[in-house]
């Protein structure tokens, strides 16, 4: 066990880490792989992508903001999360405002803090968190480390799924094992 928690902490770390076409290859097996694994339908799936990718372009597009703001725009199952810094509380709400009225989008989960936006170093250790912690689940044969979507900003995990109550507990409990986190911040839909 503790051999196989090892192998994926690496090659999760080495692909998030990686430049060029592997990483390509890799997140087209890795998405067949989720996609298939997946207990959201394939439409609600490309719902959420679709989502995202508009949300960001809103807030890149929008010149109110700048590098004074650091948005991180996830979508699960229609429940959308946000999380980074804005340097004021004017330019939080813009972005509110901005991602607000998605037709798919069942509520939004505000996690922007009033701050400058984390440094690179800073961002770089979120997703080597965000690599140990999904490699934890995936390691353990009782949680379904595939349906858990993990998210890292600034040392807090947030874990996303449609998952039980006894898989998110266990999912929960193994990333707060995984040292260098603040807290853990469960956003699941439960299906019991």
């Amino acid at each position: 066990m503790r051999a196989r928690f090892l192998f994926l902490t690496i090659f999760l770390g080495a692909t998030a880490l990686a430049q060029g076409c592997a990483p390509v290859i890799v997140a087209g097996g890795a998405t067949a792989a989720v996609t298939a694994t997946d207990r959201r339908s394939v439409s609600i799936q490309l719902d959420d992508e679709n989502i995202e990718l508009t949300a960001r372009r809103r807030i890149t597009d929008d010149n109110r903001l700048g590098d004074d703001v650091h948005v991180n725009i996830t979508c699960f199952n229609g429940v959308m999360l946000l999380t980074g810094e804005a340097t004021t509380a004017e330019q939080r709400d813009i972005v509110l405002s901005l991602v607000g009225n998605f037709q798919y989008v069942k509520h939004v989960v505000n996690e922007i803090v009033i701050a400058e936006p984390t440094a690179f170093a800073t961002r770089t250790n979120d997703s080597w968190i965000t690599g140990r912690v999904k490699a934890k689940l995936l390691a353990d044969e009782n949680i379904p480390g595939r349906r858990v979507k993990v998210i890292t900003e600034n040392g807090t995990v947030y874990l996303m799924g449609l998952v039980t109550q006894k898989e998110g507990e266990l999912a929960a409990e193994a990333a707060r094992t995984v040292g260098g986190i603040k807290r853990v911040v469960k956003l699941f839909e439960y299906t019991d």
